[in-house]
Formats: structure tokens, C-alpha cells, sequence
């Protein structure tokens, strides 16, 4: 017995297009690169924490820390600073300016001025010693 299929170009040209229609686009070419946030790890003994930011490319005179009791912020800001000479194009270019951020809550307070940071090798290391945690204290009635 012979089976005929029948062949309707229209209907795989239209799942074509349609393909991808609802999925979220994550970039044209030409448009900068969106700004992203760095990553953090986060570590605790029992007298400090240690973060580590890896933020790559950026100054350390760029780079803000503050420190809120329990919680910490970290900003930074990438500037790429072009130069063009004469007779020079750019052909193409993917480093932009843009700013990062991160901010997070730690399980105790933070000791703000014996904190310590260190900037090496795009990598940023806090050290953040743990608040004496305070007692309760009772009260007698007179």
C-alpha cells in the first residue's frame, strides 16, 4: 500500500518563523552588554567573616564598601575610557561603563572599625570581625 504525505511548505515556513517568538531575548548585536552583578562568596568562623568579590577591570578607587551592622554593600563602577586616534576606527567595541551592585544581610553584627579590605588581582577581600554579641542584662526592681 502507498502512503502519500501531503507537503505544505506554508505551514513549516510559519512554525519557523514563529519559533522563539515568546522566548526573551537576551541581547541584540550592537547593544552594549547589560550590566551584571559580580560574585561573592561568603565565609564565617567564629570571630569573622570573609567575603570575596571577584570585580575584574575595575580601580580600587572605584570600589565602595558600607557597612551597616549585619548588613553590607558593595559598589563598584567599570569606565572604559577610549581613545581614538587620527586615521583610527573602532571596529568594534564590547567594554562599556556601568555600575555593579551587591548587597546582603550577615547572621551578626559587624565590627566596623576593625574591618579590613584588601583589593588584588580583580578579587576584593573583607575581612569582617563579628560584634561582641551583647548580653541580656537583669534589671533588679527597687
Amino acid at each position: 500500500m502507498l502512503h502519500v504525505t501531503r507537503f505544505t511548505p506554508l505551514n513549516d515556513s510559519f512554525d519557523e518563523l514563529l519559533r522563539g517568538f515568546f522566548v526573551r531575548p537576551t541581547g541584540y548585536e550592537g547593544e552594549p552588554p547589560t550590566a551584571q552583578s559580580f560574585r561573592v562568596d561568603v565565609r564565617e568562623d567564629d570571630h569573622a567573616y570573609t567575603v570575596y568579590a571577584e570585580i575584574p577591570g575595575v580601580k580600587k578607587e572605584d570600589i565602595h564598601v558600607t557597612i551597616d551592622a549585619e548588613q553590607i554593600a558593595i559598589s563598584a563602577e567599570t569606565r572604559n575610557e577610549r581613545e581614538v586616534k587620527e586615521g583610527e576606527r573602532v571596529l568594534r567595541a564590547e567594554r562599556h561603563y556601568g555600575k555593579v551592585y551587591r548587597a546582603f544581610t550577615l547572621g551578626q553584627a559587624v565590627d566596623e572599625d576593625k574591618a579590613v579590605a584588601k583589593y588584588a588581582d580583580g578579587v576584593l577581600e573583607l575581612t569582617l570581625p563579628k560584634k561582641a554579641a551583647v548580653s541580656a542584662r537583669r534589671l533588679s526592681i527597687n
